[in-house]
């Protein structure tokens, strides 16, 4: 999808109160006195973006390790030639630079330094492909399965692939010389880097290959000298393991290693130059792969079982234990404590298969049980729990917090067995636990452990233990780092692993390369101390709160340090999940959800962001975010941003003026209850569609002049309900919803007509409910609190009772089920009340289970509402359609309008590239007779203002055919 590109910050909404306008550069703060000298020269001289703002800093303070360094500012550099000058800028002002791609690197070397170059945003092209050579040429900034994809179209791939392939950058590959699951058929970056080209330091431009024919004078010279002199030390000095990722790779210029400085500058973490282009290897992907999953009692077991795996000569030997897999991917698996996943290809799939089954006989004697899965879907869904442990496990099965720092060590896999057994072990001895898994067949293990990193003593034990893994890992013949490099977490241990000596000599060739020291200061050369720079010192706990957050303890702090930046909310990918709308519509990093969460880090801590709940770089940033609690669902650690842009804004507002779209729009219930009372329907449609009056109201109320006003009904649900003049039925309750009651009744109408063919008795409620839904999303929290306070007193004798109440506007049952109880965490019956919430088809369900709905047989398209993939689910839904007979998916991205967001002004651009991402092309695509369904009122009022469609609720759609 083609995205919206900004060159400052987004301004969004235009009447943001009392301090709409202040903090320059897009509202993400002013550039500080001191840096404005470097400012200056650097835009007179750099092309692309220069952001030396507060936001904008502290966007790039953190990576997703446990270390923060603060920078001076970002420079996004359009190609080599402003790379160039960005670093002859920074060494006359004596700057640090540090080159940064998808900020997902683990041992902290991407955390802000100096000047910050962020390749991702013009930098991130694919610029040739050449199947015959096997080989592409790639800017520093472009994703990985970008490359994969364009490499793909030619039948080939790109072979490390990293668990966030979906959002890492070939350049940051480069500088961790990463690896992933597939590195035991096609190697490490390194194995598959055939020519670089850097800009050192002092602006040198050198091209790395073989033999080091394009390396200039001084720095050939310099580093042949210093490999000459010690041969002996560097042909003995390092261990020969496939995953030796730790300090320098001066082994690859010895001349029996052909001399081969591209491979001995990947994995140097930019410390020695800055990548401009790279030339890389392509593979020939099997025509069919299988998957054969062989279970374990334990992880130890399966650890020692995965080296003799190697000789079945497959494509990955990954493991996993019991703790990190759960839901519904839990079914696939054999039994067992501990499962690997052997991938094996072949020709077509048929040979796959038998590769795979041969395996699982092979094992037979020393398994639990296995299982083959050959359906692509199936492998995917096992692969995602894989790729989304580094983010779900830092939370232990008790909720308990866990961190990265001993992230991805490796030993000989035939060691392995016998070194997770010592390092579990060494957990116990320090009172610590961990969730170990990873590349099994390379001996690499990835663990997240529940260091107390918020105390002094936290920390010491936190040092004492990393000292005595190293040992350990050494003592196996083993790398502190196995794939995510050393950074700030390992650097200071190389000497435990190298010794003095061969240090000695990292030191003088970071000395060759960078005689200034201008290159990512504190990483492998010259360390910082690896208890330094951690990235909760000085973090509050517990500040003042709305929401109860149960999750993590009551602590606000704590459900901000969930995102530890894996990014997977930077994944762009069409038909990735919901996460993150916003960032795919614009690509800026501040627009997604790990930008949002680190600018409220940044707020907490205040050193950068230093306005508290009033800061506008913390508003701005979350006024393109959408509340589709998409995150709540899709991120690996369960960030639920629309509570926190809830939280935020209702301290940012409290006491003064709020933009007009949260009188008009988060008191929307309150205004649809005062036109029906009033009998307005009628007049307010015909002033609707009266030019001049429209403008003006849109103007009053802040709604985008893009948008069309919708009409209201002319009888509210409540009122055509009493005037049937039925009994109240006892088996649920239906909830009148503002957008079902004054907008909507059709829908509800439908409903009540479904319940009655399934033999259901319904009622309404006396007098008026609403869920709070608007009033949260404006952060009108104590609005919201009184709302809900109201129903609960309404609705008293239905949760006495224990009566079902179903809820037929998606977003509206999730506010009920999930908001509500954590705003009124003092009410137990708001808790009860959340209990009995169900959505349309979990009440046909639950309550009429031998009901069958009429066969439709129709293809179907449309929307599943954001709020139902996150907090409610849709099984229920998928069921009842298939029931009935309708085929296909529904889109499962959002739709863009996410209730008031889409209808607020200065967000329509974003509101319709949100819709063009899944929902509008599926739309467009869907054969003439599919049915569209929506059971979001904000998902068919989409469809209907930008595709002309008409689509339906769910109750609609099989309410028509009742009888036929």
């Amino acid at each position: 999808m083609e995205r919206l590109r900004r060159t400052t910050g987004h301004r969004g909404n235009s009447g943001h109160g009392e301090d709409a306008g202040k903090g320059g550069n897009g509202g993400r703060g002013a550039v500080p006195a001191e840096a404005a000298e470097l400012a200056a020269a650097l835009a007179a001289r750099v092309r692309g973006e220069v952001e030396l703002d507060a936001g904008s800093r502290a966007l790039t303070t953190m990576d997703a390790s446990n270390y923060r360094r603060v920078p001076l500012g970002v420079v996004a550099p359009r190609d080599a030639e402003d790379v160039a000058a960005a670093l002859a800028v920074a060494r006359e002002h004596g700057v640090p630079v540090v080159a940064r791609g998808g900020g997902t690197s683990i041992a902290g070397q991407a955390t802000g330094l100096g000047l910050v170059l962020d390749f991702t945003r013009h930098m991130n092209r694919v610029r040739s492909v050449d199947p015959e050579s096997r080989t592409a040429v790639v800017e520093p900034g472009v994703i990985c399965d970008t490359l994969r994809s364009a490499a793909a179209r030619h039948g080939l791939t790109f072979g490390p692939d990293p668990s966030t392939h979906s959002r890492c950058t070939l350049g940051g590959m480069i500088g961790n010389n990463s690896c992933g699951s597939h590195s035991v058929a096609w190697g490490t970056t390194a194995d598959n880097t055939r020519r670089l080209t850097v800009l050192t330091y002092r602006g040198e431009e050198a091209e790395l290959r073989r033999g080091g024919a394009g390396v200039p004078e001084r720095l050939r010279a310099g580093v042949e000298s210093l490999v000459g002199g010690e041969l002996a030390t560097l042909r003995t000095g390092f261990p020969d393991l496939p995953r030796r990722i730790s300090g320098y790779a001066l082994d690859e210029l010895l001349p029996e290693r052909g001399r081969d400085w591209a491979r001995a500058f990947t994995g140097s973490e930019g410390t020695l130059g800055v990548l401009t282009e790279a030339e890389v290897a392509l593979v020939p992907p099997p025509a069919a792969r299988a998957l054969a999953v062989l279970g374990y009692p334990q992880e130890s077991a399966a650890a020692e079982a995965a080296a003799g795996l190697l000789a079945h000569g497959p494509l990955t030997v990954e493991g996993m234990a019991a703790d990190l897999v759960g839901g519904p991917a839990a079914g696939a698996l054999p039994r067992g404590g501990a499962w690997l996943f052997v991938e094996v290809g072949g020709a077509d799939p048929g040979e796959a298969r038998a590769a795979a089954e041969a395996i699982g006989r092979a094992t037979a004697g020393e398994t639990t049980g296995s299982a083959v899965l050959t359906d692509p879907l199936e492998q995917r869904a096992l692969w995602r729990v894989r790729e989304d442990a580094s983010g779900t496990a830092t939370r232990l099965p008790d909720g308990g917090e866990a961190w990265p720092g001993w992230e991805d060590c490796a030993v000989p896999p035939a060691r392995l067995g016998a070194y997770l057994r010592e390092f579990r072990g060494l957990l116990r001895d320090h009172g610590l636990r961990g969730l170990p898994y990873g590349h099994f067949g390379d001996g690499c293990i990835h663990v997240r452990i529940d260091f107390d990193l918020l105390t002094e003593r936290g920390v010491a034990r936190f040092r004492e233990f990393s000292a005595e893994l190293a040992d350990l890992v050494v003592a196996h013949g083993g790398s502190l780092s196995g794939e995510h490099g050393d950074g700030l977490a390992r650097s200071e241990l190389l000497p435990r692993m190298y010794g003095p000596e061969l240090v000695g000599l990292f030191d003088r060739f970071k000395t060759v390369w960078d005689p200034d020291g201008g290159l990512n200061p504190g990483v492998l050369a010259r360390p910082a101390p690896l208890d330094a720079n951690l990235r909760f010192v000085g973090m509050p706990t517990r500040p003042p709160v709305a929401f109860s957050y149960p999750e993590d303890g009551g602590d606000f702090s704590a459900a901000v340090r969930r995102c530890v930046g894996v990014a997977k909310c930077r994944d762009a990918g069409s038909g990735s999940g919901v996460m993150c709308p916003s960032f795919r519509a614009t690509g800026r990093e501040e627009h997604s959800t790990r930008g949002r969460a680190r600018l409220l880090h940044e707020m907490l801590l205040g050193e950068v962001v230093t306005e508290g709940w009033r800061s506008p770089e913390v508003r701005d940033a979350l006024d393109l975010c959408l509340s589709c609690k998409g995150c709540r669902s899709d991120c690996p650690v369960g960030v639920d941003m629309a509570t926190y842009k809830a939280e935020f804004l209702h301290h940012h507002y409290a006491g003064r003026r709020r933009p007009a779209a949260h009188y008009a729009m988060g008191r929307l219930p309150a205004w649809l209850r005062l036109a029906a009372a009033l009998r307005l329907a009628g007049p307010a449609n015909v002033a609707a569609r009266v030019g001049p009056l429209a403008a003006l109201a849109k103007r009053l109320g802040g709604i985008a002049p893009e948008r069309a006003i919708p009409p209201l009904a002319r009888e509210p649900l409540t009122r055509w309900w009493a005037r049937q003049g039925r009994s109240e039925g006892d088996d649920l309750l239906l909830f009148p919803d503002s957008f079902t009651n004054y907008l909507a009744p059709e829908a509800g109408r439908a409903a009540i007509r479904v319940f009655d063919d399934a033999g259901l008795r319904v009622r309404l409620p006396r007098g008026a409910v609403c869920c709070g839904l608007t009033e949260i999303s404006t952060g009108q929290l104590d609005r919201a609190r009184a709302v809900g306070r109201r129903t609960l007193d309404r609705l008293a004798g239905e949760i006495d009772a224990g009566r079902t109440v179903s809820v037929l506007e998606p977003p509206c049952a999730a506010a009920l089920r999930t908001d509500l109880p954590e705003l009124l965490p003092d009410d137990p019956r708001a808790a009860r009340l959340a209990a009995l919430v169900r959505t349309f088809a979990e009440t046909l369900n639950e309550r009429a289970p031998a009901w069958r709905p009429p066969t439709i047989g129709r293809p179907v398209a449309g929307q599943t509402h954001c709020h139902q993939h996150a907090v409610l689910g849709d099984t229920a839904d998928r069921a009842l359609r298939e029931a009935a007979g309708l085929t296909g998916q529904l889109s499962s991205g959002c739709c863009g309008l996410a209730g008031n967001f889409g209808f607020e002004k200065g967000h329509f651009e974003v509101s319709v590239a949100c819709a063009e991402d899944q929902l509008l092309p599926s739309v467009r695509q869907a054969p003439a007779e599919t049915v569209l369904v929506a059971d979001g009122y904000s998902c068919r009022l989409q469809l209907d203002q930008l595709a002309g469609a008409r689509a339906k609720h769910f109750a609609e759609v099989l309410a028509e055919h009742l009888g036929k």
